[in-house]
């Protein structure tokens, strides 16, 4: 049996499907959704409309992240994969209020 599975996110609108381990399905749809939230932050923060350099800044901001948080005390995972959870929870409740 194959464990890896094909996911499909959507990043800008766009749909992709990747493949992926089983075990790492959720955490790589909290990446995509704490992806597409900067992207977000992106497009009404600047004057960008080119989607390139939108998924650019939006990645470089992420690197910056993570940067800060390596030369902090010490980086916890754990703590980073809870914030991205309630991100992608935040990003749910929004989606779904819109909806209705």
């Amino acid at each position: 049996m194959n464990p890896n599975k094909t996911l499909s996110l959507t990043i800008m609108g766009r749909g992709f499907c990747i493949t992926c381990p089983d075990d790492e399905k959720e955490d790589i749809q909290l990446a995509a959704a704490y992806l597409d939230q900067k992207v977000q932050e992106v497009k009404t923060e600047s004057k960008i409309v080119d989607s390139d350099r939108i998924a650019l800044i939006a990645a470089l901001g992420i690197a910056h992240e993570l940067l800060m948080l390596r030369n902090e005390t010490g980086f916890d995972i754990a703590e980073f994969k809870r914030t991205i959870k309630v991100i992608d929870r935040q990003l749910d409740e929004a989606i779904n209020s819109r909806e209705e």
